[in-house]
Parts: structure tokens; C-alpha cells; sequence
């Protein structure tokens, strides 16, 4: 059986990106998918599509159609009681609701890996131990 994978809303979009200054992580992102990508069983959230769904920005559309052939994990009520639960103990920041949610479903289903660029919050060594 294949090791299970979540994606936050930061892999289509570093995927398509094109600016310099993130080549580096486009790179790896892009060969990641090329090289690894069937090796896992890759899930994403409603919270990813929502966050891509956001705002007006260059490939959303290319995005969108690239996240629309990933299979979505079903919302179930306990995931926000998770998030609330990452929020009131500090492993998550209260104003980034969204990076709980992605937390919380990786969490909720056992997924093996969260991939993501967010090192400030999701990718991040240095969180509280509870």
C-alpha cells in the first residue's frame, strides 16, 4: 500500500510559478511531481480549493484544472475540533486558520506526509511540543 500524501495550497502553486525568486522551490516542486508523485496516494482538502480559489493571480486557472484531478478528503466535523485544538494549545497561529485546517485533516485522516512551502507554520521544527 501506498504512503499517503496531503497538499497544501502551496504545491500547485509554486508548481506554476514563474517568478525567479522562487526558483528554487518551483524547481524541487516540479521534480517531486515528475519523479515521485506516483509512489504516493495524494489527497488534497476543500481548504486547498478555497485557498486557490482566492484572489486574482497569474495561472489560477492552470491550477485550479491541476488540482481538480486530485482526490478531496471528506469535511467531517471533528477536523475544525482538531484546528481549535491546535489553535487554543499554540501549535498553530490563531490568524492562520487555514494552515490548522490543513493540519487537521492530515491529522484526522493519518496521512502520511503534509507536503507543503510553509515553513513559517506547517514546516516549521521549532513548534511547541504538547
Amino acid at each position: 500500500m501506498k504512503k499517503t500524501v496531503y497538499l497544501d495550497s502551496t504545491i500547485p502553486s509554486y508548481y506554476f510559478d514563474n517568478r525567479e525568486s522562487l526558483k528554487y522551490p518551483v524547481d524541487i516542486t516540479r521534480l517531486w511531481w515528475e519523479k515521485e508523485r506516483q509512489n504516493f496516494d495524494i489527497w488534497i482538502s476543500e481548504e486547498t480549493i478555497a485557498e486557490l480559489t482566492e484572489g486574482n493571480y497569474p495561472g489560477k486557472e492552470e491550477i485550479l484544472e491541476f488540482v481538480s484531478k486530485i482526490k478531496v478528503l471528506e469535511f467531517d466535523k471533528n477536523i475544525i475540533e482538531i484546528a481549535r485544538i491546535y489553535l487554543d494549545n499554540y501549535i498553530m497561529p490563531g490568524v492562520l486558520k487555514g494552515d490548522a485546517i490543513h493540519l487537521s485533516y492530515a491529522s484526522y485522516y493519518k496521512i502520511d506526509f503534509l507536503l507543503t512551502w510553509n515553513c513559517n507554520h506547517l514546516a516549521n521544527a521549532n513548534k511547541k511540543n504538547t
